[in-house]
């Protein structure tokens, strides 16, 4: 019997191999394989990289989690979706947060960020359709956009301020956008884009889909909307834009990243959000039932009432900024979030990074974040790494100032 013939052919799906393929994926792999490959065995290395915590979690949110353990019925563990009493803790929260009347049936429980912003994407967008952000960027953008058949569209950001550049946004609409994305406060520069600013994002938005016939949909990824120094207040596009789709994730907000609960929310401005709740929902199964497990969900309300330490984020901010400061870096001051982007002493600056990897400090190139020429440190490290990385900050920028004079 003639055995069939097959085509030869990857057994990797083209849309597999080409997110594997994606340039922020593979150097976020080498960096992370050359970071471990140093550690074992070596307790004075200093990892600025993720946005990992580097002290015991504080016994608030260990009780909570302990609270919400207890079962109360018998189908406390069953399957969940949306759960009443988490959405309208959220909805309470993002009220008091952005005196926006957030409605609880608005609120989608999902698996973090990631999966709300996912979830935003498929929810307005089909396959072919473009979607633009700023660089530097989450590094994780691209990668979403690409799983769900969609287009990206880069556009740079003012790298003086760091605050969006209106003129690139609009000059980068086309008859086939649908949506951008904005994260304030951003990942990885720490700028809050003022309220003047979102309002006229806002006007162009308005003004370029009665343009091309077709609305364009904004993508607010407020992962550290609650991570905000010097009482500064958070202004969120869902003030000035009806058509913005809020992510949210509490991983940030507790710095409990592998505890994994965030949420997709639509603004009570939003004209056609009756007609989305079914599609999300929908979209919440068929993509894995991507709703946060029981237990966290239970915790939810309790998790409302508090975040991690902002004060002390932003002590560690702004020790870093004096000491870096005084040894010639150029720092610009995060405003929220937990990064300082710092401009690197070299133009390469992954060469740069090697030096201070060298001297165990770990931290992460711009070109991860396709901006070369920067860095970025996580401000999640704890007081002794930081103090204990100062001598090895000054030596690269020694060593990098005696190359420039050679």
């Amino acid at each position: 019997m003639n055995e069939p013939a097959f085509q030869a052919t990857s057994a990797v799906s083209a849309r597999a191999a080409r997110l594997a393929s994606i340039p922020s994926f593979q150097r976020v792999n080498t960096h992370i394989r050359k970071s471990i490959s140093r550690r074992p065995g070596q307790a004075d290395a200093c990892d600025f990289t993720f946005g990992n915590p580097h002290q015991m979690p504080p016994d608030r949110y260990v009780n909570t989690l302990r609270d919400a353990l207890t079962p109360q019925h018998d189908l406390w563990f069953a399957y969940m979706t949306n759960g009443e009493a988490a959405r309208e803790a959220a909805a309470e929260s993002l009220q008091r947060l952005l005196d926006v009347p957030f409605r609880p049936e608005d609120i989608f429980l999902t698996t973090g960020g990631f999966t709300a912003i996912a979830l935003a994407l498929k929810a307005v967008a089909d396959p072919g359709d473009e979607v633009i952000y700023s660089l530097p960027p989450w590094f994780l953008y691209e990668p979403l956009i690409l799983e769900a058949g969609l287009v990206p569209v880069k556009v740079t950001v003012n790298t003086t301020t760091f605050d969006l550049d209106l003129e690139a946004i609009e000059a980068a609409i086309t008859e086939r956008t649908r949506v951008v994305i904005v994260n304030s406060p951003n990942n990885p520069t720490g700028r809050i884009y003022p309220p003047e600013l979102l309002l006229q994002l806002a006007e162009l938005l308005e003004a370029a889909s009665a343009r091309i016939g077709r609305r364009i949909y904004l993508v607010s990824d407020e992962a550290y909307n609650r991570i905000v120094f010097d009482r500064l207040r958070f202004h969120s596009p869902v003030e000035f834009y009806a058509h913005t789709l809020l992510a949210y994730s509490y991983g940030k907000t507790h710095l409990s990243p592998g505890q994994r609960i965030g949420y997709l929310a639509l603004p009570p401005t939003m004209p056609d959000r009756e007609g989305m709740r079914p599609a999300i929902t929908g979209l919440q199964v068929a993509m894995g039932w991507v709703y946060p497990n029981a237990l966290l969900q239970h915790a939810l309300p309790g998790l409302e009432k508090f975040s991690i330490d902002v004060s002390q984020l932003q002590r560690r901010r702004d020790r870093l900024m004096d000491v870096l400061g005084g040894m010639g870096y150029r720092v610009h001051r995060p405003e929220g979030a937990f990064y300082l982007y710092v401009t690197s002493p070299i133009p390469d600056d992954e060469a740069f990074t090697e030096s201070l990897a060298r001297r165990d400090v770990f931290v992460f190139p711009g070109v991860l974040f396709e901006t070369p020429g920067f860095f970025r440190i996580s401000l999640t490290a704890n007081e002794d790494m930081i103090e204990r990385s100062l001598p090895a900050f000054e030596a690269a920028m020694k060593e990098s100032m005696n190359r420039s004079e050679r």
